[in-house]
């Protein structure tokens, strides 16, 4: 299983400019984990249309990813409801460990092979 983990080498996301990189290199793998303590501070200021972007770009290319986030509390309200929103989303999860993304990327790949 070919997950990647951002940020490693190669994969960063510091900014809207970013985003074709992570989709090209997302394309290749099985799913794409997103690390919250990795990101901008804009990345979780919905208002910058920074998240949204990301998002679309993903489920256009039918990236999976998950994007861990231990208190979907912390960055605001607004982020929050987003999170909630996408805790049955088939694509783009939002989950407390790294464990339990780990666990829906593989659930999705075994989902996908039956």
């Amino acid at each position: 299983m070919n997950i990647l983990v951002a940020p490693n080498p190669g994969l960063s996301l510091l900014s809207v400019q970013d985003i074709p990189d992570v989709i090209e290199m997302g394309m290749g793998a099985d799913g794409l984990i997103l690390l919250a303590d990795e990101l901008p501070q804009t990345f979780f200021d919905l208002r910058t249309g920074f998240a949204g972007e990301l998002f679309q770009k993903l489920v256009n290319y039918q990236i999976r990813s998950v994007l861990v986030l231990p208190d979907f509390n912390a960055y605001g309200q607004r982020f929050a409801e987003l999170a909630y929103e996408h805790r049955v989303h088939p694509q783009i999860r939002f989950v407390r460990t790294l464990d339990e993304a780990v666990g829906f990327l593989q659930k999705s790949l075994m989902a996908d092979s039956q």
